[in-house]
């Protein structure tokens, strides 16, 4: 690696830095002042969501938002708090820890702490492929069910009940069940309040930012009902004036305990935090044309986290509302997500004696609205009506979410991997027949209706789709087989490989086997068209000495020629399909045929057979 190259790929800012113009930070400016005024109500939901104070949601949304601008390759990705990292972090911890205690607040950064590190170990090993791994389905189900987990967690600040901390899905759905009358009347007025006013202000004035304004009709309603009746009788409680500092310095725990107890979460939030961050940039990316390099995003996700960490900010990723609105809004550089942190620091100065008026019921309200809005009902119905096997990833991922966020997760991920593999351990294998056209002669996929049509009694013609490798070995070899224990006089195969992407060892082991079985019938093997990967495979492992080099041919036409000198003479003298032009004048011994052949069906010419 050149000494340029290595300043990039740890200096990648580098590579933009002259770009930055008097024009460009204007855009930029304006990108970032309308990024930090929408994030201000969701970083302190976020932190919400997370059990933590809200000032931590603010901090995750300054520090790694400005180590991930510098380190990462979008122009456009935003990173801070988000929904699935929210979840995933209160999911982990509040079996463990009180939320908000020191105790928790102390895990929370050793979270990140271990993250990062993971991410950027990740981005420096180059697994930025990894994420293709997680698939869409098994995103919308998580998706989904976290959307659950939130509204769940949310509903005794909504209703004013006392559920019990740490208690399942299932068990906070029946327990608010139990306990409907204990709701607190006032506490629920406020809730519904704040929810009305955020749905029908995203629905009626999208321009605002329907979370501010939720924010201050609960506010509002809040007062009002203290004014009139005390806030002894109303019981509504407020989150409390935010702390006007910068993010302090903090210090992870790094006791064993916590480390032991950390170390399985901490790989879960890497890696939905980086198929969060990487899915969010490449749909920008499509927007803005530029070329993104997973990789170098995984090590700017890790050292934001990493640096995070140490200034009282708990586990981030890319934020889809901020990415998208600094899109929007004009930005240039990733410099627009670098300024968004001074920006909303500045604003959160500002706004900070205001929280103390902001109750919880109107907090709880508002993440219902997210959890919502977080469902994709348009491809959980997609999913639903038309693939049979991705519903039931779907169903295993959110059902699995619901008991476990973590552990639902990877179930999903499993499944779906499970079904992709099902699905590549048995490739296509159709058998084509020489058939007329009117347009001339051709070859064809051999369909249901052409089940009857004349084909050589001793060759079979089979084109293979897909790989060849230890999953379909069985499945390949199984077809192989059926051919001659079908017919036994068909001892040949003309196997068309254009369609097979690559051949393992087992995969290659399995043709050699075919090849010395088919010789040992009297017949062969002939692979026509394959890939040089295939090709390479099978000299590397030594098994194209049992198939013979000869029997690799390019061309279809060629492998017919080649292989009809070796047919069985007798059977093809008393044969009536004669499917091949060789067959109507010669026999394979190379002696003249006496007749034609007492048969209606045309011969397929393979001097000029069409390619598969």
């Amino acid at each position: 690696m050149t000494p340029t190259a290595l300043a990039l790929r740890w200096l990648p800012f580098l590579a933009w830095r002259d770009q930055v113009t008097g024009e460009t930070l204007r855009h930029d400016a304006l990108a970032a002042l309308t990024g930090a005024v929408v994030v201000l109500p969701q970083a302190v939901a976020f932190a919400t969501i997370a059990g933590l104070p809200p000032q931590y949601g603010l901090y995750a949304a300054m520090v790694p938002a400005v180590v991930a601008a510098l380190w990462g390759s979008s122009r456009h990705l935003v990173s801070g708090p988000t929904t699935a990292i929210s979840v995933l972090v209160f999911a982990t911890l509040s079996p463990i820890a009180e939320p908000g205690s020191e105790r928790y607040l102390g895990m929370v950064l050793t979270l990140a702490l271990l993250a990062g590190v993971f991410q950027l170990a990740m981005g420096l090993a180059r697994l930025g492929a990894l994420v293709n791994f997680i698939s869409h389905t098994v995103i919308v189900g998580f998706t989904a069910g976290a959307a659950f987990l939130i509204a769940a967690s949310q509903i005794k600040h909504f209703l004013g009940l006392a559920v019990p901390r740490g208690a399942e899905f299932h068990e906070v759905l029946l327990y608010a069940a139990q306990h409907l009358g204990e709701s607190h009347l006032w506490v629920a007025v406020v809730g519904l309040a704040t929810l009305a006013a955020g749905l029908l202000a995203r629905r009626f004035v999208p321009r605002l930012p329907y979370m501010i304004v939720a924010m201050l009709v609960g506010s509002l309603v809040a007062a009002a009902l203290n004014r009139a009746l005390g806030a002894a009788q109303t019981g509504i409680e407020t989150v409390g004036a935010l702390p006007s500092a910068l993010p302090s310095l903090s210090m992870p725990d790094l006791s064993y305990g916590s480390l032991k107890a950390l170390l399985f979460p901490a790989v879960v939030v890497a890696i939905i935090g980086l198929t969060e961050a990487v899915a969010i940039a490449r749909s920008v990316a499509l927007k803005s044309g530029q070329r993104l390099d997973a990789d170098q995003e995984f090590i700017g996700q890790g050292l934001s986290n990493i640096a995070g960490s140490f200034l009282s900010a708990y586990p981030s990723s890319g934020s889809f509302n901020r990415s998208g609105i600094n899109h929007a809004a004009g930005a240039r550089t990733p410099l627009a997500a670098a300024l968004s942190a001074p920006f909303l620091l500045a604003i959160a100065l500002l706004a900070a004696p205001l929280a103390a008026y902001l109750p919880v019921a109107a907090m709880a309200a508002i993440l219902f609205i997210v959890a919502w809005g977080l469902i994709d009902w348009h491809q959980i119905g997609q999913i639903l009506r038309r693939h049979p096997r991705e519903r039931i990833v779907l169903a295993v991922t959110w059902l699995g979410v619901l008991a476990d966020l973590e552990k639902g997760l990877f179930a999903g991920v499993v499944v779906s991997l499970l079904f992709y593999l099902y699905r590549t351990s048995r490739p296509v294998i159709e058998e084509r027949a020489p058939l007329r056209s009117e347009l001339g002669n051709v070859r064809r996929k051999m369909t249901a209706a052409d089940a009857q049509a004349p084909a050589c009694p001793q060759l079979a013609m089979l084109r293979l789709s897909g790989s060849i490798y230890f999953g379909a070995v069985e499945h390949v070899r199984e077809h192989l087989h059926l051919v001659d224990e079908e017919d036994p006089r068909r001892k040949w195969v003309l196997l068309l490989a254009p369609g097979v992407n690559f051949v393992d060892l087992a995969g290659a082991q399995m043709l050699a086997e075919e090849a010395r079985r088919r010789r040992a019938l009297g017949g062969g093997l002939l692979i026509v068209g394959a890939r040089p990967a295939v090709h390479d495979m099978l000299v590397r492992s030594e098994q194209i000495k049992a198939i013979g080099a000869e029997r690799l041919i390019e061309h279809k036409g060629d492998a017919l020629r080649t292989v009809y000198p070796e047919l069985d003479t007798d059977l093809c003298r008393d044969c009536a399909v004669r499917a091949f032009r060789e067959c109507q004048t010669t026999l394979p011994d190379g002696s003249p045929r006496s007749s034609l052949p007492p048969t209606t069906a045309a011969p397929v010419d393979s001097l000029n057979p069409l390619r598969p």
